[in-house]
């Protein structure tokens, strides 16, 4: 997905809570905010793609700053309560295929580091759950995994994994013949999974954890390793958590990708055209 008049102020924002996590140091912000500026100048045009600039940009960032995990805290909040709230939920309802799938999908819309209080986020969780999927390809999703023998699954955020790995416990449960890969990020990013944040989850007692063996947010075919190039073409199913995967893969016309995401910004919006806001599980066509 090429870049939208609105990717830049985003870029920029994101850019800003790098800065503040990073050092309360005023001119140091003043600094680092002049030097993002330059940067995305360097990088910023009109073929951009939105994850692999603001990846870029973050990357260079984080060296002017001397820190190489600016979101570290914020990750491990959003960690400790996502967990919570799991195992709060599997306790108070019924968890079927298709409610796990809701659940990742609500897993990625909220944001577990911001103060929210457990019931609250239970509360706007159990809402979205009540609500349709605005596009729902789900049920091609689970024909085509009865069929397949490997599924690889593409992380987003720390804290929405804990709703990921319910949804894999479940899809190992009802497909038990599939063979389930999930994958994370080679190294620190925003607030993205790493490979560590899934060992740390437990990931590896339901699939086998693998690196996209990058950064970058998402997973551009021009960064990754040969592996997961590889495990790519190879596997039957790939869900793609997320804006930044679909970002990065959306040009990818096949249809054995499946996105899990809501539409949080206009410019996704536009480009699965759906009112943004929306929710869904779609087919790459």
């Amino acid at each position: 997905m090429k870049v939208h008049y609105e990717c830049l102020s985003c870029m920029i924002n994101q850019a800003q809570k790098i800065v503040e996590f990073s050092t309360d140091d005023l001119i140091k912000r003043k600094e680092a905010m002049i030097f993002t500026a330059k940067l995305v100048e360097k990088y910023f045009n009109e073929d951009s793609i939105p994850a692999t600039t603001g990846s870029e940009i973050f990357l260079e960032l984080y060296e002017f700053l001397d820190e190489d995990d600016p979101f570290r805290k914020y990750k491990e909040v959003s960690n400790r309560l996502a967990e919570k709230v799991v195992e709060d939920l599997k306790r108070k309802i019924s968890i079927d295929l298709k409610t796990a799938l809701k659940l990742a999908i609500a897993g990625n819309v909220i944001d577990f580091a911001v103060g929210y209080e457990l019931k609250r986020i239970e509360e706007d969780i159990l809402t979205m759950l009540s609500e349709e999927l605005y596009v729902d390809e789900s049920d091609e999703l689970f024909e085509k995994l009865g069929k397949s023998k490997v599924l690889l699954y593409l992380t987003d955020n720390c804290g929405e994994i804990y709703f990921d790995k319910l949804f894999l416990e479940k899809l190992k449960e009802e497909f038990p013949h599939l063979d389930i890969y999930v994958a994370g990020k080679e190294g620190a990013i925003i607030n993205d999974a790493t490979i560590e944040d899934l060992k740390n989850a437990k990931f590896d007692e339901i699939a086998e954890i693998i690196s996209t063996g990058t950064r970058i947010v998402g997973a551009p075919f021009d960064r990754v390793s040969k592996e997961f190039k590889e495990l790519f073409e190879r596997a039957d199913v790939i869900i793609a958590k997320g804006q930044g995967n679909f970002e990065t893969l959306n040009e990818i016309k096949e249809d054995k990708i499946f996105y899990l995401l809501k539409a949080k910004c206009k410019p996704i919006a536009r480009e699965l055209k759906v009112p943004q806001g929306s929710m869904l599980c779609k087919k790459s066509k």
